[in-house]
């Protein structure tokens, strides 16, 4: 009776991840999330590209813009804690039937993600000066730092609504409106930029006016959708109360990869600023700020596809069907290799056009071209930390997602930003990103093979997941 009651829950029937093929069911899920992941880092560079064109003083207004990332990085960071760890275990309940804690699980987020954004906005506010210079600000710089942070702050919470409820929507299967949530946004933002910019004459300041605006739309439409009947969870007063200290722990358990790996990012950057401003100074800093755009370009696309990949993967591994998870780890697998491989032959074979597209200033192309294919040495390797992090995420093996996050950033690149240019010179700085590159990716995927692999086939593994 009660089996045939889930399977007749229009809950269970929408978006049914259970049935037809798994490629088909990833597809579906990853090209709107990828299309949206492509818009996203568009919308995000063009703000680089216009302010790297503006004139004079564009190099320094460029590398100011780049002395916010590792801020931005830790503000995502916060926004993953929640949502990389509600979403997933939203589809993991989903696929069990269990619609209720499932429901719960995205108003217990999003009251999170509220609270954290006033909190971080304040704080960032009150120390904004000192935390600039730590992060490699110059008396040149931090003025064009300075002035793009003050305004994008005041978008804190609309970061934390269109990026965190977004993951929701996408966990529950609705990979169009999710594209459209970041699409709206991105065209907001193209057209406002160079009226902001150039027109008004706002500079840095009219690109982060514009980022807001752009941020407001999509946050704005996210709810909308989570508050219409068209969602199968929605946002009710009822699940806003933090009352459920396990459903909490369990959220911050899984969502910690996410943050981790967000801050651990963040501290790259930071330690890497420091290192250039040291042993090369701003021009060098502005190539990193380059160097961190193109990769993004590319990043976010893999990300795309294994970001789909994970409600699938999700749902299924709910609802026991595992031989359906092998097959839907191993798509994952190949199209992000292949991708990787073909991105590094492309960046190996042309650098210098994807330099072009930020900066007109000659000195900063000559150095940022080289410095582009060493970054980019490993960069196919990415593939296996991006699967094998997928699948942990999102099976819920939380220990394993947040060792794999620290291992790369925290406990490789990091020290090798150090060490390396006292032996290779400010070249060590982006040595430092293929190293790590090698050594996490392959830990990260025969970790997973040796983990989740044997419970899949009906063995005991190694490790267990927190969500099973």
């Amino acid at each position: 009776m009660g089996e045939n009651k889930e399977k007749t829950d229009p809950k269970n029937r929408t978006n049914d991840f259970a049935e037809g093929s798994m490629w088909k069911n990833i597809l579906l899920m990853a090209i709107p999330m990828t299309v949206a992941q492509l818009v996203q880092v568009f919308y995000n560079l063009v703000d680089r590209i216009y302010i790297g064109h503006m004139g004079a003083d564009a190099s320094l207004a460029l590398t100011g813009l780049g002395l916010n990332f590792p801020i931005i990085s830790l503000i995502t960071a916060f926004c993953l804690l929640f949502s990389s760890g509600g979403a997933p275990l939203c589809s993991i309940e989903r696929g069990r039937g269990n619609h209720e804690r499932a429901e719960k699980l995205l108003g217990n987020c999003f009251v999170l993600l509220m609270i954290t954004g006033v909190v971080l906005m304040v704080i960032l506010y009150v120390f904004m000066r000192p935390i600039l210079y730590t992060f490699g600000a110059s008396d040149a710089t931090y003025v064009y730092a300075a002035d793009y942070l003050r305004i994008y702050l005041l978008g804190t919470l609309f970061v934390m609504t269109a990026t965190g409820m977004n993951m929701f929507i996408n966990s529950q299967g609705f990979g169009r409106i999710g594209m459209a949530t970041t699409l709206l946004g991105a065209v907001c933002n193209i057209i406002l930029d160079p009226i902001f910019i150039f027109v008004l004459g706002w500079g840095v300041r009219g690109a982060a006016a514009a980022t807001v605006i752009s941020q407001g739309i999509s946050a704005a439409w996210a709810l909308h959708f989570l508050l219409s009947d068209k969602a199968i969870y929605k946002i009710k007063k009822k699940w806003l109360r933090l009352d459920d200290g396990k459903l909490i722990l369990q959220v911050l358990g899984l969502g910690l990869s996410g943050f981790v790996m967000a801050v651990t990012n963040s501290l790259t950057q930071i330690v890497c600023n420091a290192m250039l401003q040291r042993w090369g100074g701003d021009l060098y800093v502005g190539a990193m700020t380059i160097l961190n755009s193109v990769r993004e370009v590319f990043t976010l696309a893999a990300q795309g596809i294994t970001q789909g990949a994970q409600p699938v993967l999700g749902y299924n591994y709910g609802a026991h069907e595992y031989k359906r998870v092998k097959k839907g780890i191993q798509f994952m697998s190949l199209v992000t290799i292949s991708y990787t491989v073909v991105i590094w032959a492309v960046i190996n074979l042309f650098p210098h056009p994807f330099i072009a597209m930020f900066t007109k200033d000659a000195d900063l192309i000559t150095l940022a071209a080289p410095a582009l294919k060493i970054f980019f040495g490993g960069f196919f390797m990415m593939s296996l930390q991006f699967s094998g992090q997928a699948t942990f995420v999102a099976l819920g093996y939380s220990r394993h997602a947040v060792f794999f996050s620290l291992l790369r950033k925290a406990f490789i690149v990091v020290p090798l930003t150090l060490l390396l240019p006292g032996f290779l010179g400010v070249d060590g700085v982006f040595y430092a990103e293929p190293v790590s590159n090698y050594i996490g990716g392959t830990a990260c995927y025969v970790a997973m093979l040796l983990t989740v692999w044997p419970r899949l086939s009906g063995k005991k593994s190694v490790g267990n997941s927190k969500a099973d």
